[in-house]
């Protein structure tokens, strides 16, 4: 093992043996390099430096190189903010704005010591580094019955972890707190788990209420106490879109410092947050008090960054910047939030018509982009491509039994007239 490797370890294993446990093989394989990125970084850091021959960039006056062409069509950022390779890390004034909006919108962070942000190429890629650091072939992976299909790839596929489901939803429409505990409780045999909640949910949309995440914070601590040491991550893609009276913020804050056997990782994604979906642009944050394995695990996760993409991209890390810092951004957040919140009260509002109570139930939601139909009688992909192929309408066939469909691409105008083509769909195929 590389000694920059030894050495991060043995911070982590000092200030928490649990987390030294938690991490993966490659998680204690892995570490930044002391090559052209650090030294290059050390150059433009000495005040000193007459010339700085380091890194891989080619400079035209002391600017970096660029067409013309190209700048003309970006004139409000300046080339020092566009063409340089941004850090693994991400940019540090991109960092320090995303940890700031983070305490604004989430109070129980107040007083808690955690990591700062690190740049990710949008929310996929911070599950897949949560992925590599904390998940070995075997491990148990924890989630609902309802749960994002991509994880299958970045968990089981790409690194082998084994998924133990539970049911997501209550006989009374709530988030099973139960029958989370049970199956997080059954990891204690294996003594570890990776834990992925994710509010609000893809597929159903739906955000608990307070008294659930009470629940689950609840669970969550005693199945540490039990001695199962638990990665929990907090996938929250569709962070602030809350339309009705769930909690209003990421469990993220609530997880810290709860137990020292329970590690939380918030990994957000400006895309959807922001509707920069094509940027790229997310973070994770470790939520460790520690500052020695704050650091390690940033050095580990600069890593696993560098070894993959290299680093972000810089223009689109300039642009989410420059929106956080404008004076427009809170304004149109909140025009857009309303615009979302309308979309999802239609919803509720044409689906509460007695006539489909034969085609399908609802499944609870409150928040995010989606919401999902549980059918009645009718197969769900069967229906997906009669949809598509008869009134060309598309949706998403989660399984046998349940189709999602995004009121985010709808227009208010058009939700009554494509609930109705569903419902036709589902007439139609009773009929044959």
């Amino acid at each position: 093992m590389n000694q920059i490797a030894k050495k991060l370890n043995e911070m982590i294993e000092e200030k928490n043996e649990y987390i030294y446990d938690m991490l993966s093989d490659l998680g204690r394989s892995i570490f930044y390099p002391k090559g052209i990125l650090s030294q290059s970084a050390e150059a433009k850091s000495k005040a000193t430096s007459r010339f700085n021959a380091t890194l891989g960039i080619a400079t035209e006056e002391d600017t970096p190189m660029h067409f013309d062409h190209i700048q003309e069509k970006l004139q409000d950022y300046a080339p020092e903010d566009i063409y340089p390779y941004a850090p693994p890390q991400g940019k540090e004034s991109l960092r320090k704005a995303w940890k700031e909006k983070m305490l604004r919108e989430n109070p129980s962070l107040e007083g808690k010591e955690f990591g700062r942000p690190i740049a990710t190429n949008a929310l996929t890629h911070g599950l897949s580094i949560a992925g590599d650091l904390f998940v070995n072939p075997g491990d148990h992976i924890i989630v609902p019955d309802k749960f994002w299909g991509n994880y299958n790839l970045t968990f089981n596929v790409r690194r082998g972890g084994n998924f133990s489901k539970f049911t997501l939803f209550d006989e009374n429409g709530k988030f099973n707190v139960e029958a989370f505990r049970e199956t997080v409780m059954e990891q204690k045999t294996s003594g570890k788990a990776i834990v992925i909640l994710n509010f609000p949910n893809n597929p159903t949309g739906y955000t608990p209420h307070e008294e659930e995440v009470e629940g689950i914070v609840s669970v969550l601590k005693e199945a540490a106490d039990s001695g199962i040491n638990l990665v929990v991550l907090l996938d929250d893609a569709y962070f602030g879109l809350f339309y009705e009276d769930s909690v209003k913020e990421s469990i993220f804050g609530r997880l810290i410092s709860l137990h020292p056997r329970l590690l939380p990782v918030k990994i957000d994604g400006a895309t959807k947050e922001n509707y920069v979906w094509g940027l790229r642009v997310g973070f994770i944050t470790f939520g460790v008090e520690h500052k020695a394995v704050q650091d390690a695990l940033e050095q580990k996760t600069k890593g696993l960054i560098r070894g993959t993409i290299s680093s972000g991209s810089h223009l689109s890390q300039t642009v989410i910047l420059k929106s956080l810092e404008s004076d427009d951004f809170e304004r149109e957040k909140k025009e857009k939030y309303a615009l979302m919140e309308s979309r999802a009260r239609k919803v509720k509002e044409v689906l509460a018509q007695e006539k489909y109570q034969q085609s399908w139930k609802v499944y609870p939601f409150n928040s995010g982009y989606f919401m999902c139909l549980e059918l009645i009688n009718t197969d769900a992909e069967k229906l997906r491509v009669h949809l598509l192929e008869k009134y060309g309408v598309g949706t998403i066939a989660v399984n046998d039994t349940d189709l999602r469909i995004a009121f985010s691409s709808v227009e208010e105008r058009d939700i009554e007239e494509i609930f109705e083509l569903i419902h036709k769909g589902v007439q139609d195929l009773s009929n044959r």
